[in-house]
């Protein structure tokens, strides 16, 4: 599964070439997110498959990456190929000093 750091993302996310999604439940997007940046909790992944842009990379954001890792898993058994995870989830994105909307997890 490929790999990319909250930079990394971030950058790319800027520059339009990647999509990225939460993949958290209602209640943590709602204490902290990402302005801008879709929610489709891990629970609603397998129903929303065909919600997910396939013309470029997807890059799947949790807490701390063990979720998003499954999520991307799911995908990619669903055919979705082009999955990256997001190392270390928003709690790696906000230490790193990115922009964030409320209090970051701890």
């Amino acid at each position: 599964m490929k790999e990319m750091t909250p930079q990394q993302a971030f950058d790319a996310w800027k520059a339009g070439d990647v999509s990225i999604v939460d993949v958290r439940e209602q209640d943590e997007y709602d204490a902290a997110h990402v302005d801008g940046m879709p929610l489709v909790p891990l629970s609603e992944i397998g129903d929303r498959i065909g919600d997910f842009p396939t013309d470029k990379t997807l890059v799947l954001m949790c807490r701390s990456g063990k979720r998003s890792a499954k999520a991307a898993e799911i995908l990619t058994g669903e055919g979705v190929t082009d999955v990256a995870n997001l190392v270390g989830g928003i709690m790696a994105w906000a230490e790193d000093g990115l922009p964030i909307v409320g209090d970051p997890p701890k």
